[in-house]
């Protein structure tokens, strides 16, 4: 796995989202590349302050709206 492959792939890494063993050779180039493993560690810490900050409920009626422009039934 090379930079440009594990850049690309890091959002489904970090979901996980990858086989194991994709999971691995991405592991063994963050263990192996300190750039990649910064850029790694900065997604990670954008993640915890996304979900730390990011409180707000969606109003529902918003919610009804994009249902409704996506077709889906809100009656569930």
């Amino acid at each position: 796995m090379d930079c440009e492959q594990t850049i690309h792939r890091v959002y489904e890494y970090l979901d996980g989202e990858l086989t194991v063993w994709r999971r691995r050779a991405i592991t063994r180039h963050l263990d192996e590349c300190p750039p990649c493993a910064d850029g790694f560690t900065f997604e990670v810490e954008l993640r915890r302050v996304i979900v730390s900050k990011c409180h707000e409920e969606v109003p529902q009626d918003l919610k009804a709206r994009i249902a409704g422009a996506l077709g889906l039934d809100t009656a569930r």
